[in-house]
Protein backbone atom coordinates (compact mmCIF):
# COMPACT_ATOMS: atom_id res chain seq x y z
CA UNK A 1 0.00 0.00 0.00
CA UNK A 2 2.93 2.35 1.06
CA UNK A 3 5.24 1.30 -2.47
CA UNK A 4 1.44 1.87 -4.46
CA UNK A 5 1.07 5.49 -2.66
CA UNK A 6 4.79 6.16 -3.49
CA UNK A 7 4.15 5.99 -7.25
CA UNK A 8 1.15 7.94 -7.67
CA UNK A 9 3.14 10.71 -5.72
CA UNK A 10 6.14 10.37 -8.25
CA UNK A 11 3.95 9.71 -11.54
CA UNK A 12 2.25 13.35 -10.20
CA UNK A 13 5.61 15.62 -9.86
CA UNK A 14 6.03 14.09 -13.04
CA UNK A 15 3.45 15.14 -14.48
CA UNK A 16 3.40 18.22 -12.90
CA UNK A 17 6.97 18.94 -14.48
CA UNK A 18 6.21 17.57 -17.81
CA UNK A 19 2.72 19.63 -18.49
CA UNK A 20 3.92 23.09 -18.83
CA UNK A 21 7.05 22.05 -20.98
CA UNK A 22 4.47 20.30 -23.45
CA UNK A 23 2.30 23.09 -23.74
CA UNK A 24 5.08 25.88 -24.11
CA UNK A 25 5.94 24.29 -27.49
CA UNK A 26 4.16 24.40 -30.78
CA UNK A 27 4.90 21.09 -33.41
CA UNK A 28 5.30 17.76 -32.38
CA UNK A 29 9.19 17.36 -32.89
CA UNK A 30 9.45 20.07 -30.18
CA UNK A 31 6.75 18.31 -27.94
CA UNK A 32 8.76 15.26 -28.38
CA UNK A 33 11.91 16.75 -27.32
CA UNK A 34 10.58 18.54 -24.63
CA UNK A 35 8.64 15.52 -22.98
CA UNK A 36 12.06 13.67 -22.89
CA UNK A 37 14.37 16.57 -21.65
CA UNK A 38 11.86 17.05 -18.85
CA UNK A 39 11.37 13.55 -18.41
CA UNK A 40 14.97 13.50 -17.85
CA UNK A 41 15.46 16.17 -15.71
CA UNK A 42 12.78 15.13 -13.79
CA UNK A 43 14.52 11.50 -12.85
CA UNK A 44 17.49 13.67 -12.54
CA UNK A 45 15.78 15.77 -9.63
CA UNK A 46 14.55 12.38 -8.09
CA UNK A 47 17.60 10.55 -7.95
CA UNK A 48 19.51 14.12 -6.34
CA UNK A 49 16.63 14.36 -3.61
CA UNK A 50 17.55 10.37 -2.79
CA UNK A 51 20.73 11.50 -2.08
CA UNK A 52 20.10 14.13 0.22
CA UNK A 53 17.78 12.02 1.59
CA UNK A 54 20.40 9.71 2.48
CA UNK A 55 22.38 12.10 3.79
CA UNK A 56 20.29 13.85 5.76
CA UNK A 57 19.30 9.95 7.60
CA UNK A 58 23.03 9.68 7.72
CA UNK A 59 23.58 13.22 10.09
CA UNK A 60 20.38 12.99 11.72
CA UNK A 61 20.53 12.64 15.41
CA UNK A 62 18.48 11.24 17.98
CA UNK A 63 17.51 14.62 19.53
CA UNK A 64 15.67 15.64 16.25
CA UNK A 65 13.95 11.81 15.45
CA UNK A 66 10.44 11.82 16.81
CA UNK A 67 10.21 7.96 16.74
CA UNK A 68 9.73 6.94 20.37
CA UNK A 69 11.14 9.79 21.79
CA UNK A 70 9.17 9.10 24.74
CA UNK A 71 11.28 6.34 25.49
CA UNK A 72 14.41 8.22 25.44
CA UNK A 73 13.01 10.99 27.34
CA UNK A 74 12.17 8.73 30.23
CA UNK A 75 15.65 7.35 30.00
CA UNK A 76 16.97 10.79 30.90
CA UNK A 77 14.94 11.54 33.17
CA UNK A 78 15.89 8.27 35.03
CA UNK A 79 19.46 8.47 34.57
CA UNK A 80 19.04 12.37 35.63
CA UNK A 81 17.83 10.98 38.90
CA UNK A 82 19.75 8.49 39.61
CA UNK A 83 23.34 10.00 38.93
CA UNK A 84 22.64 13.24 39.51
CA UNK A 85 20.81 12.64 43.25
CA UNK A 86 21.15 9.31 44.37
CA UNK A 87 24.10 8.57 43.55
CA UNK A 88 26.25 11.48 45.48
CA UNK A 89 24.25 11.13 48.01
CA UNK A 90 25.47 7.19 47.96
CA UNK A 91 28.83 8.12 48.06
CA UNK A 92 28.70 10.47 51.12
CA UNK A 93 26.70 7.84 53.28
CA UNK A 94 29.40 5.43 52.04
CA UNK A 95 32.75 7.70 52.99
CA UNK A 96 30.72 8.41 55.97
CA UNK A 97 30.22 5.02 56.54
CA UNK A 98 26.82 5.09 57.44
CA UNK A 99 24.88 1.62 57.59
CA UNK A 100 23.00 3.11 55.13
CA UNK A 101 25.15 3.14 52.50
CA UNK A 102 24.92 -0.60 51.02
CA UNK A 103 20.56 0.44 50.68
CA UNK A 104 21.56 3.82 48.80
CA UNK A 105 23.66 1.38 46.63
CA UNK A 106 21.22 -0.70 45.64
CA UNK A 107 18.66 2.02 45.03
CA UNK A 108 20.88 3.58 42.88
CA UNK A 109 21.78 0.12 40.88
CA UNK A 110 17.80 -0.22 40.96
CA UNK A 111 16.96 3.23 39.93
CA UNK A 112 20.16 2.89 37.31
CA UNK A 113 18.53 -0.59 35.70
CA UNK A 114 15.09 0.92 34.88
CA UNK A 115 17.05 3.84 33.01
CA UNK A 116 19.42 0.83 30.90
CA UNK A 117 15.88 -1.32 30.74
CA UNK A 118 14.40 2.15 28.43
CA UNK A 119 17.60 3.25 26.80
CA UNK A 120 17.44 -0.85 25.50
CA UNK A 121 14.38 -0.34 24.26
CA UNK A 122 14.96 2.63 22.18
CA UNK A 123 17.89 1.56 20.74
CA UNK A 124 16.45 -1.82 19.57
CA UNK A 125 13.88 0.09 17.56
CA UNK A 126 16.34 2.92 16.65
CA UNK A 127 19.44 2.63 13.92
CA UNK A 128 22.50 3.68 14.92
CA UNK A 129 22.86 7.07 14.18
CA UNK A 130 25.98 7.71 15.95
CA UNK A 131 28.67 5.23 14.90
CA UNK A 132 31.57 4.59 16.88
CA UNK A 133 30.23 6.56 19.71
CA UNK A 134 31.43 6.09 23.13
CA UNK A 135 28.20 6.46 25.38
CA UNK A 136 27.19 2.81 25.26
CA UNK A 137 30.20 1.13 26.09
CA UNK A 138 31.65 3.76 28.93
CA UNK A 139 28.01 3.55 30.36
CA UNK A 140 27.68 0.13 30.74
CA UNK A 141 31.71 0.04 31.87
CA UNK A 142 30.44 2.84 34.93
CA UNK A 143 27.48 0.90 36.00
CA UNK A 144 29.57 -2.54 36.59
CA UNK A 145 32.29 -0.28 38.74
CA UNK A 146 28.96 0.31 41.00
CA UNK A 147 28.12 -2.79 40.90
CA UNK A 148 31.20 -4.52 42.02
CA UNK A 149 31.91 -1.90 44.74
CA UNK A 150 27.88 -3.19 45.96
CA UNK A 151 29.60 -6.39 46.05
CA UNK A 152 32.70 -5.28 47.73
CA UNK A 153 30.56 -3.75 50.20
CA UNK A 154 28.36 -6.88 51.04
CA UNK A 155 31.52 -8.89 51.24
CA UNK A 156 32.47 -6.52 53.73
CA UNK A 157 29.49 -6.51 55.51
CA UNK A 158 29.59 -9.47 56.29
CA UNK A 159 33.84 -10.06 56.67
CA UNK A 160 33.57 -8.08 59.29
CA UNK A 161 32.27 -10.46 61.69
CA UNK A 162 35.17 -11.76 62.18
CA UNK A 163 36.82 -8.57 64.32
CA UNK A 164 33.17 -8.29 65.90
CA UNK A 165 33.22 -12.21 67.24
CA UNK A 166 37.11 -11.65 68.92
CA UNK A 167 39.88 -9.41 69.49
CA UNK A 168 38.51 -6.99 72.16
CA UNK A 169 42.00 -6.06 73.39
CA UNK A 170 43.23 -4.45 70.17
CA UNK A 171 39.75 -2.68 70.23
CA UNK A 172 40.44 -1.35 73.77
CA UNK A 173 43.86 -0.52 73.02
CA UNK A 174 42.84 1.89 69.62
CA UNK A 175 40.04 3.39 72.08
CA UNK A 176 42.77 4.14 74.74
CA UNK A 177 44.91 5.99 72.60
CA UNK A 178 42.23 7.79 70.86
CA UNK A 179 40.68 8.86 74.49
CA UNK A 180 44.38 9.96 75.31
CA UNK A 181 44.97 12.17 72.01
CA UNK A 182 41.53 13.55 73.00
CA UNK A 183 42.44 14.21 76.85
CA UNK A 184 45.63 15.98 75.26
CA UNK A 185 44.08 18.26 72.86
CA UNK A 186 41.39 19.03 75.54
CA UNK A 187 44.20 20.50 78.22
CA UNK A 188 45.57 22.08 75.39
CA UNK A 189 43.18 24.29 73.67
CA UNK A 190 40.54 24.25 76.13
CA UNK A 191 38.72 27.94 78.05
CA UNK A 192 37.79 28.92 81.07
CA UNK A 193 34.34 28.62 80.17
CA UNK A 194 34.58 25.30 78.97
CA UNK A 195 37.49 23.26 81.15
CA UNK A 196 36.35 20.70 83.66
CA UNK A 197 39.97 20.36 84.84
CA UNK A 198 42.28 22.42 87.27
CA UNK A 199 46.30 22.08 88.05
CA UNK A 200 48.00 20.56 91.11
CA UNK A 201 48.73 23.82 91.73
CA UNK A 202 45.81 26.30 91.64
CA UNK A 203 43.99 27.06 94.68
CA UNK A 204 40.56 26.57 92.75
CA UNK A 205 39.75 30.09 92.97
CA UNK A 206 39.49 31.21 89.54
CA UNK A 207 43.16 31.49 88.78
CA UNK A 208 43.86 29.00 86.45
CA UNK A 209 46.76 29.49 84.26
CA UNK A 210 46.07 31.09 81.02
CA UNK A 211 49.08 29.34 79.22
CA UNK A 212 49.26 25.88 78.85
CA UNK A 213 51.89 24.57 80.94
CA UNK A 214 53.29 21.29 81.40
CA UNK A 215 51.20 19.94 84.76
CA UNK A 216 49.99 16.49 85.25
CA UNK A 217 46.35 16.61 86.57
CA UNK A 218 45.24 16.24 89.92
CA UNK A 219 44.03 12.98 91.36
CA UNK A 220 40.45 14.06 91.99
CA UNK A 221 40.44 14.60 88.01
CA UNK A 222 41.08 10.99 86.82
CA UNK A 223 37.62 9.30 87.40
CA UNK A 224 36.27 12.34 85.09
CA UNK A 225 38.91 10.37 81.86
CA UNK A 226 38.27 7.24 83.31
CA UNK A 227 34.49 7.89 82.54
CA UNK A 228 35.17 9.48 79.08
CA UNK A 229 36.89 5.94 77.98
CA UNK A 230 33.43 4.33 79.42
CA UNK A 231 31.64 6.40 77.45
CA UNK A 232 33.44 5.58 74.35
CA UNK A 233 33.62 2.50 74.87
CA UNK A 234 30.22 2.20 75.08
CA UNK A 235 29.64 4.37 71.64
CA UNK A 236 32.01 1.59 69.92
CA UNK A 237 30.39 -1.12 71.13
CA UNK A 238 26.87 0.91 69.91
CA UNK A 239 28.12 1.11 66.80
CA UNK A 240 29.15 -2.35 66.66
CA UNK A 241 25.73 -3.66 67.48
CA UNK A 242 24.44 -1.66 64.38
CA UNK A 243 26.71 -2.81 62.25
CA UNK A 244 26.10 -5.99 63.55
CA UNK A 245 22.13 -5.45 63.12
CA UNK A 246 22.25 -4.53 60.12
CA UNK A 247 22.64 -7.76 58.50
CA UNK A 248 19.73 -8.84 60.22
CA UNK A 249 17.99 -6.40 58.98
CA UNK A 250 18.51 -7.29 55.47
CA UNK A 251 18.38 -10.93 55.79
CA UNK A 252 16.62 -11.69 58.95
CA UNK A 253 16.78 -15.68 60.05
CA UNK A 254 17.02 -16.26 56.55
CA UNK A 255 19.18 -19.63 55.38
CA UNK A 256 21.46 -16.97 52.77
CA UNK A 257 22.15 -14.91 55.48
CA UNK A 258 23.31 -18.12 58.06
CA UNK A 259 25.48 -19.10 54.36
CA UNK A 260 27.01 -15.64 53.96
CA UNK A 261 27.39 -15.41 58.09
CA UNK A 262 29.21 -18.64 57.62
CA UNK A 263 31.05 -18.54 54.89
CA UNK A 264 32.76 -14.85 53.63
CA UNK A 265 34.30 -14.41 56.67
CA UNK A 266 36.17 -18.00 56.50
CA UNK A 267 36.88 -17.19 52.74
CA UNK A 268 38.21 -13.49 52.68
CA UNK A 269 41.71 -13.24 53.88
CA UNK A 270 42.94 -10.15 55.71
CA UNK A 271 45.75 -8.84 52.68
CA UNK A 272 42.19 -9.84 50.13
CA UNK A 273 40.35 -7.63 52.25
CA UNK A 274 42.70 -5.16 52.39
CA UNK A 275 43.09 -4.36 48.67
CA UNK A 276 39.34 -4.59 48.12
CA UNK A 277 39.32 -1.93 51.02
CA UNK A 278 41.71 0.58 48.66
CA UNK A 279 39.26 -0.70 45.79
CA UNK A 280 36.62 0.68 47.68
CA UNK A 281 37.68 3.16 48.92
CA UNK A 282 38.94 4.21 45.37
CA UNK A 283 35.79 4.71 43.87
CA UNK A 284 34.15 6.26 46.34
CA UNK A 285 36.51 8.99 45.01
CA UNK A 286 36.31 8.88 41.32
CA UNK A 287 32.44 7.77 40.60
CA UNK A 288 30.92 11.35 40.60
CA UNK A 289 33.61 12.40 38.06
CA UNK A 290 32.85 8.87 35.88
CA UNK A 291 29.61 9.46 36.50
CA UNK A 292 29.68 12.78 35.16
CA UNK A 293 31.96 11.80 32.01
CA UNK A 294 28.80 9.82 30.95
CA UNK A 295 26.71 12.32 31.34
CA UNK A 296 28.36 14.23 28.93
CA UNK A 297 28.96 11.37 26.27
CA UNK A 298 25.35 11.03 26.25
CA UNK A 299 24.26 14.87 25.83
CA UNK A 300 26.82 14.47 22.68
CA UNK A 301 25.36 11.63 21.22
CA UNK A 302 22.11 12.83 21.87
CA UNK A 303 22.45 15.69 20.36
CA UNK A 304 24.94 14.30 17.65
CA UNK A 305 27.40 16.92 17.36
CA UNK A 306 31.23 16.48 17.13
CA UNK A 307 31.84 14.20 14.20
CA UNK A 308 34.60 14.07 12.13
CA UNK A 309 37.18 16.74 12.49
CA UNK A 310 34.50 18.75 15.33
CA UNK A 311 35.56 16.31 18.01
CA UNK A 312 38.95 18.00 18.13
CA UNK A 313 37.03 21.11 19.30
CA UNK A 314 34.25 19.53 21.14
CA UNK A 315 36.82 17.72 22.99
CA UNK A 316 38.67 20.87 24.63
CA UNK A 317 35.47 22.36 25.59
CA UNK A 318 34.33 19.60 27.22
CA UNK A 319 37.57 18.68 28.73
CA UNK A 320 38.32 22.57 29.69
CA UNK A 321 34.83 23.16 31.10
CA UNK A 322 34.80 19.77 32.99
CA UNK A 323 37.42 21.22 34.90
CA UNK A 324 36.05 23.96 35.88
CA UNK A 325 32.90 22.76 36.86
CA UNK A 326 34.50 20.46 39.19
CA UNK A 327 37.07 23.24 40.39
CA UNK A 328 33.80 24.47 41.15
CA UNK A 329 32.34 21.39 43.19
CA UNK A 330 35.92 21.24 45.44
CA UNK A 331 35.20 24.95 46.32
CA UNK A 332 31.90 24.33 46.99
CA UNK A 333 33.39 21.15 49.25
CA UNK A 334 35.29 23.45 51.04
CA UNK A 335 33.39 25.99 52.03
CA UNK A 336 30.93 23.43 53.41
CA UNK A 337 33.84 21.71 55.52
CA UNK A 338 35.00 18.67 53.49
CA UNK A 339 38.96 18.38 53.89
CA UNK A 340 38.89 20.02 57.30
CA UNK A 341 41.10 17.33 58.39
CA UNK A 342 43.60 18.19 56.17
CA UNK A 343 42.85 21.87 56.33
CA UNK A 344 41.81 22.95 53.25
CA UNK A 345 38.29 23.94 54.77
CA UNK A 346 39.77 27.72 55.34
CA UNK A 347 40.53 26.50 59.27
CA UNK A 348 43.64 25.54 61.18
CA UNK A 349 45.67 22.59 60.00
CA UNK A 350 45.18 19.64 62.22
CA UNK A 351 48.53 18.10 63.78
CA UNK A 352 50.23 14.86 63.27
CA UNK A 353 48.60 13.89 66.91
CA UNK A 354 44.68 14.66 65.78
CA UNK A 355 45.17 13.65 62.27
CA UNK A 356 47.94 11.18 61.18
CA UNK A 357 51.53 12.03 59.82
CA UNK A 358 50.03 11.22 56.19
CA UNK A 359 47.32 13.36 56.14
CA UNK A 360 49.42 15.73 58.38
CA UNK A 361 52.24 16.02 55.74
CA UNK A 362 49.00 16.74 52.89
CA UNK A 363 49.80 20.16 51.00
CA UNK A 364 47.57 23.15 51.09
CA UNK A 365 44.96 23.43 48.36
CA UNK A 366 46.80 26.30 46.84
CA UNK A 367 49.56 24.24 46.13
CA UNK A 368 47.34 21.33 44.86
CA UNK A 369 45.41 24.10 42.63
CA UNK A 370 48.42 25.71 41.37
CA UNK A 371 49.88 22.08 40.52
CA UNK A 372 46.58 21.18 38.20
CA UNK A 373 47.39 24.46 36.50
CA UNK A 374 51.08 23.95 35.70
CA UNK A 375 50.04 20.66 34.38
CA UNK A 376 47.21 21.96 31.79
CA UNK A 377 49.83 24.51 31.05
CA UNK A 378 52.50 21.87 29.89
CA UNK A 379 50.05 19.24 28.32
CA UNK A 380 48.66 22.12 26.63
CA UNK A 381 51.00 23.44 25.16
CA UNK A 382 51.52 20.11 22.52
CA UNK A 383 47.92 20.25 21.86
CA UNK A 384 46.54 23.51 20.65
CA UNK A 385 47.30 22.75 16.92
CA UNK A 386 46.20 19.29 16.42
CA UNK A 387 42.30 20.50 15.15
CA UNK A 388 44.59 21.91 12.68
CA UNK A 389 46.99 19.86 11.74
CA UNK A 390 49.71 20.72 9.01
CA UNK A 391 48.11 23.78 8.26
CA UNK A 392 49.23 27.13 8.60
CA UNK A 393 48.96 28.54 12.48
CA UNK A 394 46.13 31.61 13.00
CA UNK A 395 45.97 34.24 15.57
CA UNK A 396 43.47 31.68 18.26
CA UNK A 397 45.81 29.07 18.18
CA UNK A 398 48.90 31.49 18.94
CA UNK A 399 46.11 32.97 21.56
CA UNK A 400 45.81 29.50 22.86
CA UNK A 401 49.09 28.78 23.76
CA UNK A 402 49.94 31.81 25.09
CA UNK A 403 47.01 30.89 27.55
CA UNK A 404 48.92 27.61 28.13
CA UNK A 405 52.45 28.74 28.54
CA UNK A 406 50.67 31.32 31.23
CA UNK A 407 49.43 28.90 33.20
CA UNK A 408 52.71 26.38 33.06
CA UNK A 409 54.41 29.98 34.31
CA UNK A 410 51.72 30.90 36.96
CA UNK A 411 50.96 27.26 38.46
CA UNK A 412 55.05 26.64 38.59
CA UNK A 413 55.37 30.35 40.90
CA UNK A 414 52.36 28.90 42.85
CA UNK A 415 54.25 26.10 43.83
CA UNK A 416 57.15 27.99 44.79
CA UNK A 417 55.30 30.23 46.90
CA UNK A 418 53.46 27.49 48.74
CA UNK A 419 56.95 25.56 49.51
CA UNK A 420 57.85 25.84 53.17
CA UNK A 421 61.34 25.32 52.15
CA UNK A 422 61.45 28.52 50.10
CA UNK A 423 59.74 30.50 53.05
CA UNK A 424 62.63 29.70 55.34
CA UNK A 425 65.20 30.32 53.14
CA UNK A 426 63.40 33.75 52.56
CA UNK A 427 63.93 33.94 56.30
CA UNK A 428 67.27 33.39 56.34
CA UNK A 429 68.70 36.91 56.21
CA UNK A 430 66.41 38.22 59.08
CA UNK A 431 67.33 35.26 61.46
CA UNK A 432 71.18 35.49 60.88
CA UNK A 433 71.02 39.03 62.05
CA UNK A 434 69.48 37.74 65.04
CA UNK A 435 72.08 35.34 65.87
CA UNK A 436 69.79 32.50 65.97
CA UNK A 437 68.78 29.59 63.49
CA UNK A 438 65.33 28.55 64.18
CA UNK A 439 62.50 30.34 66.07
CA UNK A 440 62.62 30.36 69.50
CA UNK A 441 59.09 30.49 71.84
CA UNK A 442 60.76 32.86 74.17
CA UNK A 443 61.50 35.49 71.60
CA UNK A 444 58.33 36.42 70.96
CA UNK A 445 59.85 38.38 67.97
CA UNK A 446 60.74 35.69 66.03
CA UNK A 447 57.39 33.87 66.63
CA UNK A 448 55.62 32.73 63.17
CA UNK A 449 53.19 35.63 61.94
CA UNK A 450 49.41 33.81 62.44
CA UNK A 451 49.07 34.37 58.22
CA UNK A 452 51.60 31.61 58.35
CA UNK A 453 48.85 28.85 59.56
CA UNK A 454 46.93 29.57 56.58
CA UNK A 455 47.82 29.99 52.57
CA UNK A 456 47.47 33.18 51.18
CA UNK A 457 48.38 32.06 47.57
CA UNK A 458 46.73 34.64 44.88
CA UNK A 459 48.56 33.22 42.08
CA UNK A 460 45.86 30.54 41.20
CA UNK A 461 43.02 33.35 41.29
CA UNK A 462 45.25 35.58 39.36
CA UNK A 463 45.32 32.70 36.71
CA UNK A 464 41.86 32.43 36.39
CA UNK A 465 41.43 36.50 36.50
CA UNK A 466 43.43 36.75 33.04
CA UNK A 467 41.59 34.14 31.66
CA UNK A 468 38.43 35.49 31.99
CA UNK A 469 39.82 38.77 30.59
CA UNK A 470 41.31 36.90 27.80
CA UNK A 471 38.40 34.78 26.89
CA UNK A 472 35.83 37.67 27.32
CA UNK A 473 37.54 39.65 24.10
CA UNK A 474 38.33 35.80 22.39
CA UNK A 475 37.41 36.63 18.79
CA UNK A 476 34.87 33.98 16.94
CA UNK A 477 33.23 33.42 13.69
CA UNK A 478 29.99 34.64 14.96
CA UNK A 479 28.24 37.20 17.63
CA UNK A 480 26.95 34.62 19.67
CA UNK A 481 29.57 32.55 20.38
CA UNK A 482 31.76 35.60 21.07
CA UNK A 483 28.87 36.76 23.64
CA UNK A 484 28.68 33.37 25.22
CA UNK A 485 32.62 33.52 25.41
CA UNK A 486 32.33 36.92 26.98
CA UNK A 487 29.38 35.38 29.51
CA UNK A 488 31.78 32.41 31.08
CA UNK A 489 34.21 34.96 30.87
CA UNK A 490 33.29 37.50 33.10
CA UNK A 491 31.72 34.36 35.41
CA UNK A 492 36.02 33.69 35.80
CA UNK A 493 36.57 36.86 36.54
CA UNK A 494 33.81 37.28 39.33
CA UNK A 495 35.31 33.97 40.95
CA UNK A 496 38.64 35.34 41.12
CA UNK A 497 37.33 38.64 42.87
CA UNK A 498 35.68 36.79 45.20
CA UNK A 499 38.67 34.62 45.57
CA UNK A 500 40.68 37.79 46.61
CA UNK A 501 37.94 38.88 48.99
CA UNK A 502 38.14 35.62 51.02
CA UNK A 503 41.92 35.68 51.14
CA UNK A 504 41.68 39.33 52.38
CA UNK A 505 39.07 38.14 54.84
CA UNK A 506 41.47 35.64 56.10
CA UNK A 507 44.67 37.72 56.17
CA UNK A 508 42.62 40.43 58.36
CA UNK A 509 41.41 37.77 60.83
CA UNK A 510 43.11 34.44 60.70
CA UNK A 511 41.48 30.75 61.25
CA UNK A 512 42.28 29.71 64.88
CA UNK A 513 40.25 26.77 65.50
CA UNK A 514 39.88 23.47 63.33
CA UNK A 515 36.36 23.69 62.59
CA UNK A 516 36.16 25.05 58.96
CA UNK A 517 35.31 28.96 58.64
CA UNK A 518 33.07 29.41 55.87
CA UNK A 519 33.62 32.61 54.33
CA UNK A 520 30.94 33.67 52.28
CA UNK A 521 32.70 34.87 49.42
CA UNK A 522 33.35 31.76 48.32
CA UNK A 523 29.92 30.49 47.76
CA UNK A 524 30.16 33.31 45.13
CA UNK A 525 33.36 31.62 43.63
CA UNK A 526 32.14 27.97 43.72
CA UNK A 527 28.87 29.59 42.03
CA UNK A 528 31.13 31.40 38.91
CA UNK A 529 33.42 28.47 38.44
CA UNK A 530 30.41 25.79 38.24
CA UNK A 531 28.24 28.00 35.95
CA UNK A 532 31.19 29.24 34.03
CA UNK A 533 32.23 26.14 33.63
CA UNK A 534 29.02 24.60 32.30
CA UNK A 535 28.49 27.52 29.98
CA UNK A 536 32.31 27.19 29.10
CA UNK A 537 31.31 23.42 28.05
CA UNK A 538 28.32 24.48 25.84
CA UNK A 539 29.77 27.13 24.08
CA UNK A 540 30.95 24.79 21.14
CA UNK A 541 27.31 24.39 20.78
CA UNK A 542 27.09 27.85 19.37
CA UNK A 543 29.54 27.31 16.27
CA UNK A 544 28.40 24.88 13.67
CA UNK A 545 25.57 22.91 14.95
CA UNK A 546 23.46 26.57 15.78
CA UNK A 547 24.65 29.21 12.94
CA UNK A 548 26.60 27.19 10.33
CA UNK A 549 29.53 28.78 10.86
CA UNK A 550 33.36 27.69 12.67
CA UNK A 551 33.95 28.73 15.74
CA UNK A 552 36.77 27.96 18.43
Amino acid sequence: MVIRESFKVVAAALLLDVLPRAFAHGDDGHDRGGIVTAMGASMLSVANSSIVYSTSIAQESYFSRPHLSGYMIAHIVVMTIAWLFILPLNVMLSIARSRLGLPAQLLFLSVNACGLLLGGIYNRHTPDLYKGNMHHTFGWVVTWIVLAQAVIGLIRLYASEKSYAGEPEEQAAFIQVSVASMAQHRRMHSTREVNPYRYSDDSGHGTESPMPRCHSLSPADEPEEEEILRMCQRQDDDFGEQEKGTRYVWLRKTALNRFLLRKIPAVVSEPAMGLMNIAYEFVDRVILILGFVSIASGTVVYGGIFRGNDVFNGLAHFVKGGIFFWYGMLTLGRWMGCFADIGWAWNMKPGADLVGRRKAAMPSAEFVESLLIFIYGVSNVFMEHMAAWGEAWSAQDLEHVSISIMFFGGGLCGMLIESKQIRDLLNTSVLMKTGTRGFQAANELLQAPRTYGVSLNPLPALIILLLGFMMGSHHQASMVSTMVHKQWGTLFVGASLARAVSYILTYLSPPTSLLPSRPPSEIITAFCLISGGLIFMASVCTSKEMNGEGGS
